[in-house]
């Protein structure tokens, strides 16, 4: 599928130094001339690393993750659409799997581009990656029936990483939709951390039969099994993961178009009961901070277009 307003080709300098994007089978890898890299799998178009120029992973993933296609991805970046979660009875998702079939679809790989970011080219590379129904496997196909087509575009920058989601409605009827960037991000301890931007934001519960609440700390500490949807924020202000010893930001994340942010950790019992999750102790070692639009629904008119996103800044 084509990408809409497709950007200008990378040019070749004979003395600047240019980023590199190797492509194999299954994977792209893009990486700075200062170091910066980040790879996604073309299966869920999943971002299963971010490492900065001091080598230094940003992103979690389960030591038992399947990379090979049989099933998602167990970290890294998932991508989420249309559904999130369990489909809802009497839906026109109903008959999807957990939360879609974008990540766990092939997608193709449609280029790579310099963008307009206010750096010089060597600072930052784009790639995009596209999913249209002639793409579905035949299963996904017959579950959801709307013409549609995903551009999802991965970002590198010296300063962080950006990942967008534009969803086009290429049929003739209606369809509605719910998107989620599933955001596992690394943290050394997870009793040492903070998630600060959510005080006074009322949150579902998924822990609690997602009972609605208001959140009361300016600084939340995870302590146990952790599920909640924070809705309806402004996606301009950032939600941070900030060290609680020091009080500095670990990672700060702003959002285009996604109004809700989900947080989840599955502590102890959670975490041994999914199979693809390990090891065990690795709760430890994660937190979900996730940008989404799942609180209700998106309806997208025939022929339109929709797009949503984050950007990532680490701490530097």
């Amino acid at each position: 599928m084509d990408r809409s307003n497709k950007p200008s080709a990378i040019g070749v300098g004979a003395s600047l130094p240019q980023p590199s994007v190797s492509v194999s089978d299954n994977t792209v890898v893009a990486t700075l001339p200062t170091g910066e890299s980040v790879t996604v799998y073309l299966y869920g178009a999943t971002v299963t690393s971010w490492k900065l120029a001091n080598g230094k992973e940003q992103l979690f993933v389960s030591e038992k993750a399947q990379l090979d296609g049989s099933k998602p991805i167990r970290g890294g970046i998932p991508v989420v659409f249309p559904v999130f979660g369990p489909p809802p009875p009497n839906h026109a998702t109903s008959s999807l799997p957990q939360h879609g079939f974008a990540r766990n679809s092939n997608w193709e790989f449609l280029g790579k581009s310099s963008e307009s970011l206010g750096t010089d080219r060597d600072d930052a590379v784009k790639l995009d990656f596209g999913l249209s129904r002639p793409m579905l496997s035949p299963e996904f196909q017959n579950a959801w029936a709307y013409d549609f087509g995903l551009v999802y575009s991965v970002t590198l920058t010296k300063e962080g990483l950006e990942t967008s989601l534009q969803v086009q409605n290429k049929g003739s009827q209606n369809f509605d939709f719910q998107v989620l960037m599933h955001t596992y991000f690394a943290v050394e301890d997870i009793s040492q951390i903070r998630v600060q931007g959510l005080e006074s934001k009322t949150y579902a519960d998924k822990t609690q039969n997602g009972s609605v609440n208001t959140e009361s700390s300016p600084a939340i500490a995870i302590t146990q099994e952790t599920d909640r949807v924070y809705q309806s924020l402004d996606p301009q202000a950032p939600i941070v993961v900030s060290s609680a010893t020091d009080n500095k930001p670990l990672y700060s994340i702003t959002r285009e178009g996604l109004s809700d942010v989900v947080v989840w950790n599955p502590w102890i019992e959670k975490a041994k009961s999914i199979a693809d999750f390990g090891p065990d102790e690795a709760y430890k070692n994660m937190i979900c901070v996730e940008a989404g639009s799942v609180a209700g629904w998106q309806t997208l008119e025939a022929g339109d277009s929709w797009v949503g996103g984050q950007t990532i800044r680490p701490r530097l």
